[in-house]
């Protein structure tokens, strides 16, 4: 439904009233672009008339996984995930990401938030929802609450919470209100266990250090069990800590020793991702071995450990790749 005249169990005359003081806000992408692994990233106008990206990513797993990838967007997937924005570009100025090089240019309100799903064309198919695309989600966190309110709620979409990760750099004036407020997992943008190198690639670590981030989250109760694996009837949500991995710079024994005694306080869980090349920057990837090593290192001391999968990276829908700045100097 795209309009309250639509609503055609009311009469002409509630429309009307109806009409005059709400919309129903749904506003369809205004373009797209699919990757050949099936990830598709929808170009969104906010109702300011700026500009989000958010990223579709299907999960078909191997043995279904359609052979033509011009199929993919209209077969429905095992499991589907909605990488979803909460701000047009970014303030925390992270080195290594494109959304953070925009710059800050506008929040969004809690319904430009739910309109990259209700107004997503696989919606139905939906599995999973992350707010890990443009923004910080804590630097906006009363929409964040407000979106993730209607998603949970038994009036709204009637999700559970734990079909919904909340990411974050680690602001000190949501963390805590985060952690209060919301049932949903959270997952913290660490990328470097080590304070005073950590701060030189994230400015946020100057503001509240990543060491005084987990002593926060040492107060909180968290389950490192998958979402199929929870006990019936627990409130305890999932803790993430995603790291990217760059050649020479984190991914040594002695980054491996020093995330070790970071988390040691945490049941947590730690995501590896590849780096993704950005023009103009001196970070690499580390190589395939290496991020194996790696992985293996922590888990056999005993720090759960994954490597995620890179999906729609040669559409720019990879961690750390999504930018609406083109569009909003063109006003397009």
């Amino acid at each position: 439904m795209k309009s309250i005249d639509e609503m055609t169990n009311l009469s002409k005359v509630a429309r009307a009233r109806l009409a005059e003081e709400y919309e129903v806000g749904c506003s369809a992408p205004v373009d797209r672009m699919e990757s050949r692994d099936g990830t598709v990233k929808y170009l969104y106008r906010t109702a300011d008339g700026h500009y989000i990206e958010t990223v579709y990513i299907p999960d078909f797993g191997n043995e279904n996984r359609a052979s033509d990838s011009s199929s993919l967007a209209t077969t429905a997937p095992r499991r589907a995930t909605l990488c979803v924005s909460c701000q047009v570009g970014c303030k925390m100025k992270c080195e290594f990401c494109m959304t953070g090089r925009q710059g800050f240019v506008a929040h969004l309100s809690a319904a430009d938030i739910l309109n990259q799903i209700y107004s997503l064309p696989q919606r139905e198919w939906l599995t999973n929802i992350v707010f890990m695309g443009q923004g910080e989600p804590f630097d906006n966190l009363d929409a964040v609450l407000r979106a993730t309110e209607v998603l949970t709620a038994p009036w709204g979409y009637a999700w559970s919470p734990r079909r919904i990760t909340v990411s974050s750099v680690g602001l000190a004036k949501g963390l805590v209100r985060f952690l209060d407020e919301s049932h949903c997992n959270l997952a913290i943008s660490l990328h470097h266990p080590i304070p005073a190198e950590r701060s030189k690639i994230m400015p946020a670590e100057r503001a509240l250090s990543i060491e005084e981030v987990v002593r926060v989250l040492a107060q909180y109760d968290f389950c490192r069990k998958t979402n199929d694996d929870y006990e019936e009837g627990t409130k305890q949500r999932r803790l993430t800590f995603e790291y990217i991995v760059f050649h020479d710079l984190n991914d040594s024994d002695r980054h491996a020793d020093a995330l070790l005694r970071l988390l040691a306080p945490l049941d947590c869980r730690v995501n590896l991702i590849r780096f993704h090349a950005i023009p103009n920057t001196p970070f690499r990837t580390t190589d395939e071995g290496r991020l194996q090593h790696f992985c293996d290192y922590l888990n056999a001391h005993g720090l759960l450990t994954t490597i995620r999968a890179s999906c729609g990276q040669d559409i720019y829908a990879a961690c750390g790749l999504l930018t609406t700045k083109k569009q909003e100097e063109n006003g397009q």
